[in-house]
């Protein structure tokens, strides 16, 4: 005998869960020409089998931007990266590093990253 649905309660059936990561993209679609980035001596993508190599400070693969060069969480991540030994460098943010997401697009999508479950 099913149990009778009172506020507060869910009931879920046929749950579809997927198997096959996305990459998460920032949905701003906005042109970050002029922000600011960490270039960094290159390094792997930590997802098995992702033959990714990144030369910026990255989250799923996209380039991490902040609008200000003296942002205080660039900064904090430029120094993370100092002290894993990627040789760290803030620079003007171009297309032509690849596609990009706002820092603060990325923490607010829940700090997605390739090849790392989230909590």
């Amino acid at each position: 005998m099913e149990s009778e649905l009172r506020r507060g309660a869910a009931t879920l059936t046929d749950l579809g869960v997927e198997s096959d990561e996305e990459i998460w993209q920032d949905d701003d679609g906005g042109d970050h020409s002029g922000w600011f980035c960490v270039r960094t001596d290159p390094f792997p993508c930590p997802a098995p089998e992702c033959t990714f190599v990144a030369d910026f400070m990255t989250a799923a693969h996209l380039v991490l931007v902040w609008e200000e060069r003296d942002d205080p969480n660039l900064l904090w991540h430029a120094q993370r990266a100092k002290e894993v030994g990627r040789n760290p460098r803030v620079v003007g943010y171009q297309a032509a590093f690849g596609p990009s997401a706002s820092y603060y697009a990325w923490e607010a999508a829940g700090r997605p990253v390739h090849g790392v479950k989230g909590k």
